[in-house]
């Protein structure tokens, strides 16, 4: 059984049945919907979703910093170059072709 990823969950008729009154309920705190009893999507506060958004701009904006600390940045021809060269296949010779007597 999947992990529901939040405290308050609804099931999508309940959902159907009363959408504002979920939101309403749900204030700040994602509330996870239920198709069978397992996570359909998750709702979430406009707040908590910019909030998500800047965290992850935040980390992708890090993560990108230190590949550029790192050091130089290969060149994609030399890359490509150095995969062909390691699992390329071994060139076959071409097959004889036999003449038939006439």
């Amino acid at each position: 059984m999947e992990q529901v990823l939040a405290t308050r969950s609804v099931s999508i008729t309940e959902l159907k049945r009363s959408p504002s009154a979920v939101l309403e309920q749900a204030g700040s705190e994602p509330v996870a919907v239920l198709n069978h009893n397992r996570p359909a999507a998750y709702l979430l506060s406009p707040e908590v979703y910019a909030s998500m958004l800047l965290h992850l701009n935040a980390d992708l904006r890090a993560a990108i910093q230190e590949g550029i600390d790192s050091g130089p940045a290969i060149a994609a021809e030399d890359v490509l170059a150095e995969l062909k060269a390691r699992y390329a296949e071994p060139k076959r010779p071409a097959a004889k072709v036999r003449k038939r007597a006439a």
